[in-house]
């Protein structure tokens, strides 16, 4: 089809995630045609760097054919295999039992669910079967991070802690809550890491002392890296501090490593940065690199065991997916893993040392206010008023006129709603192609300076 034929029948069917209806029935999709290492291009020819890997996952570029061709090979050979009445296929057991020998501490279980969102709200079931298993059903409520994302689903959207996910739906749901997001930029303790860290552990006591204390509270959850909040780094020493008040008020530490696993902050999980293991973790996103859905759920062998040994023989666990487990993901995820432990982790963070170079750079410049990154993943707040870190008013329009000067400069990034902008570039992205990707950023913040209301709105 052209173009145009695809862009009408766009706008007459295709719903699109996380947009606004009435902008993609007036202006269109962007239709991409086929991509390669860190490129993409277009139906009409043009070619961008994808500073984004997709939405966060294309954590080893496009088109590596070991990837390929194990999805290929596993469609002809067995293309679906339940995981029900207790069948099973070999790529998921093996990707289990692999993935098993990563994951940090005992998180040696493994339930495959079909992306991040559904692996949230995995987590949260079992969280409940937990508490029922060891007989403490009163634990119901769950915490988590203002700014935080824990996916779109109904149940995550209200742990979610980001308006627009929020917006007409009915959430959070009374046992969800938030407490402050560690954004030492916003954070009255700013860059004071210590200060910052006691300030986070108070919060979270003062929340479950709200509730009616740890008896009351199943569970708090938080990603290493704040994702689609902005991409904020909280200090180190942040995590570990966390995990313990959660361990000295015996509630289950769950880390959503959705974003930031699979070597998207250096290590293959960013809770190995301090050495943290948590009750439970959540991952997608970089399991397959976006070629195939799929997501997981690790639990550690004390949760894992507390349900089993609570469950009457013969009786099953309710939670289950017609696709978890599957064996062209699972596939996908074994390829992508030995891509990983090949050397794609190591460049990953010899990119990210460049990247985070390259971005200090960008400190000066009249618009932003704040530069953070955490391996390949980074932030750039905008602002117009650097002493007052005052946001950019709604009506200047940045973060649409970012995105457009973005495409028109051949660069993919996440234009936040909230003037900030998003990088997660593939692992594989050269030093060349980092400062590819910088330059053309760049060019996309000068570009902004030629718009006079934005100019005339800089104090």
């Amino acid at each position: 089809m052209t173009p145009e034929t695809l862009a009408r029948l766009d706008r007459a069917h295709l719903i699109h995630p996380v947009s606004s209806w009435r902008d993609q029935e007036e202006h269109g999709p962007r239709l991409l045609s086929h991509g390669q290492g860190v490129w993409l291009t277009d139906m009409h020819g043009h070619t961008l760097l994808d500073g984004f890997a997709g939405l966060w996952c294309v954590n080893v570029g496009y088109g590596q054919d070991s990837v390929v061709k194990a999805a290929t090979e596993q469609m002809t050979r067995l293309p679906y295999a339940t995981g029900y009445f207790g069948f099973a296929n070999e790529p998921a057991i093996t990707l289990a039992a692999r993935l098993a020998e990563v994951t940090p501490g005992d998180l040696n279980r493994v339930f495959f669910s079909q992306g991040g969102s559904d692996a949230v709200d995995s987590a949260l079931r079992f969280i409940r079967f937990y508490q029922h298993a060891r007989g403490t059903a009163g634990k119901r409520h769950v915490i988590g991070l203002a700014r935080g994302y824990h996916g779109s689903t109904y149940t995550g959207a209200g742990l979610t802690a980001l308006a627009a996910f929020h917006r007409d739906a009915d959430v959070p749901l009374p046992w969800q809550h938030h407490i402050p997001s560690p954004d030492p930029y916003r954070h009255p303790a700013g860059h004071d890491g210590d200060a910052l860290i006691a300030a986070s552990v108070s919060s979270l006591r003062a929340k479950v002392a709200e509730l009616g204390g740890p008896e009351h509270v199943a569970a708090f959850f938080c990603e290493p890296v704040q994702g689609s909040g902005g991409i904020i780094v909280p200090p180190r020493g942040w995590l570990t501090a966390m995990r313990e008040a959660c361990r000295e008020m015996d509630i289950l530490f769950v880390t959503d490593e959705v974003i930031t696993g699979f070597g998207r902050t250096g290590p293959l999980f960013a809770c190995e940065h301090e050495g943290v293991v948590p009750d439970m973790m959540t991952a997608a996103k970089g399991l397959t690199s976006g070629y195939a859905p799929m997501g997981a759920v690790f639990m550690s062998e004390t949760v894992y065991s507390t349900i089993r040994d609570a469950t009457p023989p013969g009786v099953a666990v309710g939670h289950g997916m017609t696709y978890s487990a599957h064996p062209v993901s699972a596939a996908i995820g074994l390829a992508v893993l030995d891509l990983y432990q090949g050397g794609v982790l190591e460049n990953g963070v010899k990119a990210g040392a460049h990247l985070a170079t390259r971005l200090a750079g960008m400190k000066d410049h009249p618009l932003v206010g704040d530069v953070r990154s955490a391996g390949m993943l980074a932030g750039i707040e905008l602002v117009t008023d650097k002493k007052n870190k005052t946001k950019p008013a709604a009506s200047l329009g940045i973060s649409k006129k970012m995105s457009k000067a973005g495409y028109e400069q051949g660069v993919l990034f996440r234009a936040f709603g909230d003037d900030i902008i998003g990088l997660a570039p593939p692992l594989t992205c050269s030093v060349e192609e980092t400062d590819i990707l910088c330059d053309r950023i760049e060019g996309v913040l000068n570009t902004l300076m030629d718009d006079r209301e934005i100019v005339a709105a800089i104090v």
